[in-house]
Order: structure tokens, then C-alpha cells, then sequence
């Protein structure tokens, strides 16, 4: 993919048409937990199952290890990939937690305490990573 300017956004990948384009197969993964039977397919084999579906050998590492970040960094989509969470018995804020790294509770108290400053998180460039 080229560089786009708000590729430029720490912490954060924009899903645009090319994440859309490659992460489809990996989002279809995802959105088949939707139903019970494919969930307990998963569950017992979760290298076979995955094997339904033509991703990339990093993207089926991704959600084997529940490298939520690689996920999106690699096309997936935070409401289907969050269908993966919910089957392991994961919710929300528990998963955004483990995005950014932190407890939930920890997560919980910024999200309460209005957030993320935005001081220092505008630009990777502003840091030197861009």
C-alpha cells in the first residue's frame, strides 16, 4: 500500500478501501463467528478453520495469536475483528484495553477521565516516527 498522509495518526490504522480490500477474507473470518456452529468449528480447530478462508500467512498468524493491532494493521476491521473477541469471551473495553496496552481498569479511568490527551499523539512525525 502507499503511504497516505493519515498514515501519519499514532497509535491507529485508517480502514480505507485498500485495508478493506486486503482484510476481507480475514473480515469474513470474523463475521462468520456471528453464528454458533461456526464458532464451535473454530474452537475445536481453530488452524483448520481458519484454513476456510484465503488469507495471508500473516494475517492467519495475527488472529491465531490475538495480535489485535496486526489484525488492523493488516486489513482487519475493529467491529468484525471484535466478533473474534466476544468468542473468546472478551468484551469491548476489554479488547481496547489490550490495544493500547493497558488494564481495563486503567483503560476505563482515561476513557472516564475524558481520554487520551492529544498533546504529543497528532502526528508520528511529531515524535520522530514518521
Amino acid at each position: 500500500m502507499a503511504q497516505k498522509d493519515y498514515e501519519d495518526i499514532p497509535g491507529t490504522f485508517v480502514f480505507d478501501a485498500d485495508r478493506s480490500r486486503q482484510g476481507y477474507h480475514l473480515n469474513m473470518f470474523c463475521i462468520s463467528l456471528r453464528l454458533a456452529d461456526n464458532r464451535a468449528a473454530f474452537k475445536a480447530d481453530e488452524s483448520g478453520y481458519l484454513d476456510r478462508y484465503p488469507m495471508s500467512a500473516a494475517q492467519k498468524q495475527s488472529l491465531l495469536e490475538r495480535d489485535w493491532n496486526e489484525m488492523l494493521r493488516l486489513g482487519g476491521n475493529i467491529y468484525y475483528t471484535s466478533k473474534l473477541a466476544a468468542c473468546d469471551g472478551v468484551n469491548f473495553q476489554e479488547l481496547a484495553a489490550k490495544m493500547t496496552g493497558m488494564s481495563s481498569e486503567s483503560y476505563r479511568a482515561m476513557m472516564v477521565g475524558g481520554g487520551r490527551s492529544i498533546e504529543g499523539n497528532r502526528y508520528k512525525s511529531e515524535k520522530g516516527q514518521g
